[in-house]
């Protein structure tokens, strides 16, 4: 039997038909320009058959991956570093992070044993029961498109939920994050990884009792209830690596900033938990350059463009810290489509003062609301309608560009500049 079809033969036969329509509506899309079809092949899919997502998952070996952000990139490291164990892995890598792409990565790869999902915070609860999963991964939890996403104490408290009922799957978790900690406490099997917290506004407060956390550098602690950072084995020390062990490795990725220093490290934790040694999985993960056009450095008009995304506070501040310094130009663009959230108020988050004296270009669909925000904070700027009018804008000035957007506004210009991967 051909391997590429032996786990959609074991379909029931109305799930083999909901995967080849599901399959057929992806391609036409695809045709059409719409995208890769993962959404609409999905969404007929399990139109056709409610369980399909049950059914595909059924037989394999299945890591969730979730948190505010870092997901997309920390899916694309898991599977890099899962790479040594051979065979083709399933995996949603271009973020499509709902059932309906988590059902069209496992549909496109019926032969995979191995799926590594990128998975929405709300629907960690239903993927789990759905795919009994042998690792999620948790890296953060933070305020996040307020008018479409839920408050996020009650994120933490249905992870808890769901990993607590799920006794054989093990949980690989960010132990500086206290909801995250708090979320995974109830698991039986927790592996933690000190991989940091750059935004600390939404975790103050103690997620057991509610009273004030002590925080000491990246330790944290609840006097009241003695909840408290739980004690690790992996451990992002600088460009470094601290493996359970205790050994010390550089990292050396080729992908730019802390947050994907940390990413990487996760990443590893995970590799381990499938018994892929340390050096095997960071020569893979060492080898990804770019993720869905994020870091992705392209040529336009002479002017070499790098593609950055933020989608929130926290996301901004670990995106700006990555911004090549001064004097290189920068263009911020915001939208407010559905993907995004509508509300943009989340901008006065956002600290832009290490913006100022540089040259800054701003887009985006609600461009005034971001230009309105940089004038609070004394950040010089142009309005920009494109990414040629911002190349037009610094040329023969300047050689580069780096673009900083949130998730549709990235999209359009990385579809402008070509889809660059």
């Amino acid at each position: 039997m051909d391997a590429n079809n032996h786990h959609r033969t074991r379909l029931p036969i109305r799930a083999k038909l909901a995967t080849t329509v599901g399959d057929a509506a992806a391609s036409v899309s695809r045709l059409a320009g719409k995208g890769d079809g993962s959404v609409i092949g999905g969404r007929i899919g399990l139109r056709l058959e409610p369980d399909l997502l049950s059914l595909l998952a059924a037989g394999r070996q299945v890591v969730l991956v979730t948190g505010t952000n870092g997901k997309t990139t920390t899916t694309r490291l898991i599977t890099a570093a899962l790479a040594p164990l051979g065979g083709q892995i399933a995996s949603n890598i271009y973020g499509a992070n709902m059932d309906a792409g988590a059902v069209s990565a496992l549909s496109r790869t019926p032969e995979a044993r191995i799926a590594v999902l990128e998975t929405d915070e709300k629907y960690i609860p239903s993927m789990v029961r759905a795919t009994s999963p042998r690792v999620v991964t948790l890296l953060n939890l933070s305020r996040d498109q307020m008018d479409r996403a839920a408050e996020i104490w009650l994120l933490a408290r249905r992870w808890r939920e769901a990993l607590e009922a799920a006794p054989d799957c093990r949980v690989v978790a960010n132990a500086d994050d206290p909801l995250v900690a708090w979320a995974a406490g109830a698991s039986r099997q927790v592996t933690w990884v000190a991989a940091g917290q750059a935004w600390r506004e939404d975790s103050w407060c103690c997620p057991n009792c509610g009273n004030h956390l002590q925080r000491e550098g990246d330790d944290w602690s609840c006097k009241e209830c003695g909840d408290r950072r739980p004690p690790v084995s992996w451990m992002l020390y600088g460009d470094e690596v601290i493996d359970p062990s205790g050994r010390s490795t550089p990292l050396e990725l080729a992908l730019p900033g802390r947050a994907n220093r940390a990413n990487a490290v996760v990443a590893l934790a995970v590799a381990e938990a499938f018994g892929v040694r340390l050096a095997q999985a960071l020569r893979e993960v060492r080898g990804v350059t770019s993720v869905a056009g994020r870091y992705t450095q392209v040529s336009r008009r002479g002017v070499d463009i790098r593609l950055l995304l933020a989608k929130n506070p926290a996301g901004w501040l670990e995106a700006l810290d990555v911004v090549a310094p001064a004097p290189a130009p920068v263009l911020l663009a915001v939208n407010a489509q559905g993907p995004d959230g509508r509300d943009t108020s989340w901008l006065w988050d956002v600290d832009f003062r290490r913006l100022r004296g540089r040259n800054v270009l701003v887009g985006g669909e609600r461009r005034l609301d971001l230009a309105v925000r940089l004038e609070a904070d004394d950040v010089q700027f142009r309005l920009v309608s494109s990414i040629d009018e911002a190349v037009d804008a610094i040329r023969p000035g300047s050689a580069s560009l780096e673009v900083l957007a949130n998730y549709t506004a990235f999209q359009q210009y990385r579809t402008a500049l070509g889809r660059v991967q």
